[in-house]
């Protein structure tokens, strides 16, 4: 039987809108200042009990830019220096994936909670240490696959939990626009993690995770630019009984950016994108089909940050929606399938000696 992936309180239909306070006020830092730091910061600053106070960057002056525009008291040209502050609790990190380990890891020693963007290190080793340190300091880590707090993704759970649409035997999913090559950008950088594979492949994976659990066999293929990133990869999941999961990540074409779940019963699947989807199409075999809409609130990066919240403010140092274990599993599917279709970063031998 698969282990559905456990909906956090405020992604339930019907529950509080994720802007309401659950507690005590935490003080953020923020590490980085691309475009997805400032997409998400809004819907952390959105939270009624989440209190945004500094950024940090390379860049004193990106920083200070970043801090004005947001709105954000405090700016540092380090990662560090915004650690030593003691008024910061907490710390979210969208740094590039080949950074994510130094970042938390020194987060984690200066006695910070971490949210770490997805992928949460480049290989599993890395993230077996954070979660050893977090471990010993009694500290809240957490990955942040936002499209595991959504309230599709959610109810979709709820729905293949129920039996509904009976045994799920197949999860289809892909993911993956065109990119034009550039060789600075973190996309196409090996030493950041490069590649459509720990770019992308989360999100897919996280519809097969949540249906069917962690898989028995994995088998990839890719095609590989000659930076030696993975500009598309196909990978078949197989499970006990009659069941398997195909996904596709791309950066070479415009996809569908849709997961579709395949049960002895019916079947169910979403909009685009599959990261972030607002409908739910259902259908059941012996029943009438049906939508079912949800409006996003913010960018829905709320739920995620509602769930760090609530958990920093209950003493807890996982999410039940994202524990350790599943950070760590999938990182080590990654690494199968790294070695399989042969992409090595440097950080796999940093890490190794």
């Amino acid at each position: 039987m698969a282990s559905y992936i456990q909906a956090p309180p405020t992604a339930h239909p019907g529950a509080p809108s994720p802007v309401q306070a659950t507690g005590r006020t935490i003080n953020w830092g923020v590490v980085a200042t691309g475009r997805i730091a400032s997409t998400v910061v809004a819907d952390l600053q959105s939270l009624g009990d989440s209190n945004v106070i500094a950024v940090s960057s390379r860049s004193e002056e990106r920083a200070r830019a970043f801090a004005d525009k947001h709105e954000i008291d405090w700016a540092y040209g380090s990662y560090q220096a915004m650690f030593d502050e003691p008024e910061i609790e907490a710390v979210y990190i969208a740094s590039p994936h080949g950074q994510h380990f130094e970042i938390a890891m020194a987060a984690l020693k200066s006695g910070k909670h971490v949210v770490c963007e997805k992928s949460l290190t480049i290989n599993a080793h890395e993230a077996r240490a954070l979660v050893a340190e977090a471990r010993d300091n009694d500290l809240f880590l957490m990955e942040a696959v936002w499209s595991r707090f959504t309230p599709v993704f959610a109810r979709a759970m709820e729905i293949i939990g129920s039996g509904e649409l009976g045994v799920v035997s197949w999860v289809q999913a892909d993911l993956g626009f065109k990119a034009e090559y550039d060789p600075n950008w973190r996309l196409f950088n090996p030493a950041d993690g490069g590649g459509a594979l720990l770019d992308l492949a989360v999100y897919p994976l996280t519809w097969a995770l949540g249906t069917m659990g962690f898989p028995t066999s994995v088998q990839a293929t890719a095609d590989l630019n000659d930076d030696g990133v993975d500009l598309q990869t196909a990978i078949t999941l197989g499970y006990t009984g009659i069941r398997h999961a195909q996904l596709m990540v791309t950066l070479n074409a415009a996809a569908p950016r849709m997961a579709r779940v395949t049960c002895s019963n019916g079947w169910l699947s979403t909009n685009a994108p599959l990261h972030n989807p607002t409908k739910l199409f259902i259908h059941p075999a012996n029943g009438p089909a049906r939508t079912e809409v949800f409006e996003p609130v913010g960018n829905n990066y709320t739920y995620e940050f509602r769930e760090a919240t609530r958990c920093i403010q209950q003493g807890l140092n996982e999410s039940p929606t994202m524990p350790w274990e599943d950070s760590v599993n999938t990182m080590a599917i990654f690494d199968g399938i790294r070695h399989q279709v042969g992409v090595r970063y440097p950080n796999d031998l940093a890490r190794t000696r």
